[in-house]
């Protein structure tokens, strides 16, 4: 069906809109960029300023214990306040966490430069998200979720690659010091053009709920990634403690925004669970970020344990598939537009499966270009999965749980992927020791922890493909 030229301009974004969107998009893409760039700089930073393979961890560890505890609060954030302030203060934490982690003249400065980093991190997502379901109609989110995706997937892609090339030639600080102008600029930029899509709320702030929720997904990532870091098939004692503590929490907090939820209190609204397809999209993101997380943890151990490649050649060899998730994101997108989620989310959970199951199969001897063409498809599986799963998810939800839906949803991915590392690295790591055990060499064992790996991923894509074969496009609910 033609479209006649009104109706193309009906369902145009005005110009206002569009710069409000892509204004957020580049803000968002430049913080995930940063969220990605440590893991390579570790040995480096080990070295230069003389620190424990355990205490320099916890340059990502508070990064990423910083954001699980900061996105449940957006929800309230973000009505409470209005778009250019949440902007501001998102992208002026960011670079002010910036400047001191690039200035810092030891560990304890950087550390808190990127604690304060993660703050600003944490609320850009949601505050995107929101921006976007308030402003697109739902005829057109699956092509604006669709860029999106070119945030959430290049940037990651780059992020190692980029400090690379970075720590090749340039000390560590340049890592942040490089990122800073733009940050600024964005943020100058930003709040000169940026203009409010919402009102200033008087919600109130229960702080039960905040002091229930800190320890509460706080405990639960970090748990999760204690146990996702223990080696030799031993578990201390603080991962599950942590863990324990961290879920006990979190049953107290639902039951507390349960309570408030008929008032202006709920720090997360939970109300968006009674929406089917918010249950369902949110249980398919899940599932899949645990795959992703877990995939971005296993293939860099493969390439560099197994195959002897450096962390750049390891970057170099998983950039295109980061790239060509981007480049897909819009194109399924507008497919989702026009034919609804189901079968765009069904061949993603298949190509997940699939993928997955030919890692199984690899050796120290696999062709590297058969490598990058397995990496290539499972790119594919993720690029029509993650849009048609966050758009199915967001859709149906009234107005005013926009920002609480975001915050859920983000807040999800983020409790997911550490639970995807620690479970496919525990698998890696017990298949491992077992085979040592009995006599195996160490490649060969470290070979067969990662295929018992790769192949309980690809049971995890199986429940992916059940879960997108229940999606259905919906429209929006009435405002009330």
């Amino acid at each position: 069906m033609i479209m006649t030229t009104a109706a193309v301009a009906e369902t145009k974004l005005p110009r206002r809109h569009r710069n409000v969107i892509a204004t957020l998009l580049v803000a968002t893409f430049v913080v995930i960029l940063n969220e990605t760039i440590m893991g390579v700089a570790l040995p480096v930073l080990m070295e230069d300023l003389h620190l424990s393979a355990g205490t320099v961890q916890w340059l990502t560890t508070a990064f990423m214990l910083t954001m699980a505890v900061v996105i449940p609060t957006t929800g309230f954030l973000l009505q409470r306040f209005s778009t250019r302030r949440m902007y501001g203060m998102a992208l002026g934490l960011f670079s002010a966490g910036t400047l001191l982690a690039g200035i810092a003249p030891g560990f304890w400065v950087l550390l808190l430069g990127r604690i304060v980093q993660a703050s600003g991190t944490a609320i850009m997502l949601p505050l995107l998200m929101t921006t976007i379901l308030t402003l697109v109609p739902v005829s057109r989110r699956g092509a604006v979720m669709g860029n999106v995706s070119i945030v959430i997937s290049v940037a990651p892609a780059v992020g190692p690659t980029l400090s690379g090339l970075i720590l090749q030639y340039l000390p560590w600080r340049f890592m942040f010091l490089l990122v800073l102008p733009i940050a600024l600029a964005a943020l100058v930029f930003g709040l000169r053009g940026l203009t409010n899509v919402n009102a200033e709320g008087d919600q109130p702030l229960d702080i039960v709920s905040v002091l229930l929720s800190v320890p509460g997904f706080g405990g639960i990532v970090f748990g999760l990634s204690q146990l996702g870091e223990s080696s030799n098939g031993g578990v201390g004692w603080l991962g599950p403690v942590a863990l324990g503590i961290g879920v006990i929490c979190v049953v107290l907090f639902v039951l507390r925004q349960q309570a408030l939820v008929k008032g202006k209190g709920a720090l997360l609204d939970l109300r968006v669970f009674g929406y089917a397809m918010f249950r369902r999209g949110v249980a398919l993101l899940v599932i899949a970020a645990v795959a992703l997380f877990g995939a971005i943890i296993l293939l860099p151990i493969y390439f560099q344990n197994i195959r002897g490649l450096s962390t750049l050649g390891t970057g170099m060899l998983l950039l295109p598939g980061g790239l060509l998730m981007g480049l897909l994101g819009p194109f399924v997108g507008r497919l989702f537009d026009r034919y609804g989620p189901r079968w765009l989310a069904t061949s993603g959970a298949t190509l997940l499966m699939l993928t997955m199951l030919a890692l199984t199969q690899v050796t120290p001897t696999t062709p590297v270009p058969v490598l990058l063409g397995i990496h290539l498809v499972l790119s594919t599986g993720f690029a029509f999965l993650f849009t048609p799963a966050f758009t199915t998810a967001l859709n149906p939800l009234p107005p005013h749980l926009y920002s609480h839906g975001s915050a859920i949803l983000s807040t999800m991915q983020q409790v997911a992927g550490a639970a995807g590392v620690a479970l496919l690295v525990a698998v890696m790591t017990l298949r491992m020791v077992a085979a040592q055990a009995g006599g195996t060499e160490a490649v060969a064992a470290e070979v067969s922890g990662l295929h018992l790996s790769f192949a309980v991923a690809a049971g995890i894509g199986a429940v992916a493909v059940g879960l997108a074969l229940s999606l259905r496009k919906t429209e929006a609910a009435a405002p009330h």
